[in-house]
């Protein structure tokens, strides 16, 4: 933190420090010096905004820097230290800008749009070369806001999203808020507006990461399979899906949407129609009409029904990201900054999310968990050593809660519960008679003896692979050690690459 102390002992000093003339030379290097660190601590802001933790520490070490040159103009005579004042007053401007809108749940903007409360001069909404029609509509804010208020389609969808999906909105926008140093600056390095990314996310899957449709779409932006491996989405070498990693879906949704830009002269309403129903439908219809509005009837007529909803409503989410205040739409203020620390201890999602507890949070830490960490199942066991994505506040939480103590014993009981266990069937009556259930076929508890038999002579020798397996997965599924199970078949890390179709021994599985 940059002392205040040190700032008033500046301010002091510096009317005794008018006359500078041959002597200013010499503390050139000096300036230099603190011209270096300022640079330093911008540079280490905008890495850190970028998703780059190592940024937090690097900022860190820039204000000591320059604290200690600050220290050093006021031992040394000839000083210039107004200069020195003008850089803590705007790196203390910087810092109180930053708390403000973390506490607020938004991206720190630039000082000079702090009279812009409605983010529409926001740099998020810098140049986009792909979309020079289309998405000057955000840059710029009139002629879009002009299309917003006179489009019946698009004034509709903002009402939904209002009322009856308010708090699936809101719910989106809180998802997204933990993710974004993951997601927005694969938009902006592709010249794109993050509210566009927020529009389709929300439609999409409201930033459930894991959300997956009846079609097979997945991921937090729903690719399909062939779309997602055309932009690089596909299984790695240890079965993970990459359409469910939050950064890399928005690099791949940021490369398609530049690519739709490219063959629709750079048309906004009919890029975002491609990415729902289909980029052939979207091209024909494009041409067939002479680049006729996509508003217009003979267009908006032949799209399915869906696309139709789909279009206004990402427009008007994207809207809504920008304006909310104008709409009386209130997100909630979240601490998001980004940490991440190393597991003491065997674990799992599950188990972290009961020792954590709410936490200062509204539904607990579960969802915010899953998005940061995509690559492990709820209850899969994740091994002491393994660094674990989160916010700031639950690695605190982490440390002083589920480490050891009685949270920790307490979330490993629940999360080894099994409901089946001792009744066989959950749900009968109090009272029900021992008889009366073991007499039923269907709802018999089996002896000890019996179930020691039938494990035996139903437990699987092998396995075959199936699309969408993962090692971890599959050891988990039945009762294996997961470097167990390498060996046994002879896969080599650190990636133990399985593929469908492949039949995997299952030694010394389930005993």
């Amino acid at each position: 933190m940059i002392k205040h102390s040190i700032f008033l002992a500046l301010a002091l000093s510096a009317a005794s420090t008018e006359a500078l003339s041959a002597k200013v030379d010499k503390n050139a290097p000096l300036y230099a010096s603190m011209d270096a660190a300022n640079l330093r601590y911008r540079e280490a802001r905008l890495k850190l905004r970028a998703g780059d933790d190592a940024g937090m520490a690097q900022m860190a070490k820039a204000l000591e820097d320059l604290e200690d040159l600050a220290q050093q103009c006021l031992k040394q005579r000839g000083c210039d230290t107004t200069r020195v004042i003008t850089q803590y007053e705007v790196l203390l401007k910087d810092q109180d800008l930053e708390a403000e809108k973390s506490l607020a749940g938004e991206e720190p903007e630039d000082l000079e749009h702090l009279e812009d409360p409605d983010h529409v001069g926001s740099p998020v909404l810098a140049n986009s070369p792909e979309a020079v029609r289309s998405l000057n509509l955000l840059n710029d804010g009139h002629n879009f806001d002009k299309m917003v208020q006179l489009n019946e389609p698009i004034q509709a969808a903002i009402r939904e999203w209002l009322t009856t999906q308010r708090a699936f909105l809101i719910d989106a926008w809180e998802n997204y808020q933990y993710m974004r140093y993951l997601m927005s600056p694969e938009y902006q390095r592709a010249g794109l507006p993050e509210a566009l990314l927020f529009g389709i996310m929300a439609k999409e899957s409201g930033g459930k990461v894991h959300a997956v449709s009846r079609a097979g779409a997945s991921g937090p932006l729903q690719f399909m399979p062939a779309t997602g491996t055309r932009f690089g989405l596909y299984r790695d070498g240890t079965g993970f899906d990459t359409r469910f990693d939050p950064q890399q879906s928005a690099r791949a949704n940021a490369a398609y949407i530049n690519e739709r830009f490219a063959e629709l002269n750079r048309n906004l309403e009919f890029t975002v129609a491609a990415y729902n129903g289909g980029e052939g439908r979207a091209g024909r219809l494009y041409v067939a009409n002479g680049g006729a509005s996509f508003w217009s009837p003979q267009v908006y007529a032949q799209l399915p029904v869906e696309t139709r909803d789909y279009v206004p409503a990402v427009i008007a989410a994207a809207w809504l990201f920008l304006h909310p205040k104008k709409y009386g739409l209130e997100f909630p203020r979240l601490d998001t900054t980004p940490d991440q620390f190393a597991l003491t201890r065997n674990t799992s999602i599950n188990e972290l999310t009961m020792c954590l507890g709410n936490g200062g949070s509204r539904d607990g830490w579960f969802r915010v968990l899953r998005n940061l960490n995509p690559r492990y199942e709820p209850d899969a066991t994740i091994f002491a050593g393994t660094v674990i994505r989160a916010p700031k506040k639950v690695s605190a939480l982490y440390r002083s809660r589920c480490m050891q103590g009685p949270r920790v014993e307490m979330a490993t009981q629940l999360a080894r519960a099994n409901r089946y266990l001792l009744t066989g069937i959950p749900g009968a009556p109090p009272g029900a008679s021992t008889a009366s259930v073991s007499d039923n076929p269907l709802t018999r508890v089996a002896t000890p003896a019996e179930s020691r038999k039938s494990k035996a002579s139903h437990k699987p020798a092998n396995y075959r692979v199936r699309d969408g397996d993962s090692l971890l997965a599959i050891a988990n599924r039945h009762g294996c050690d997961v470097l167990d199970l390498a060996k046994a078949n002879k896969l080599k890390g650190p990636k133990y690459m399985i593929r469908p179709g492949q039949r995997l021994k299952l030694k010394g599985c389930g005993d």
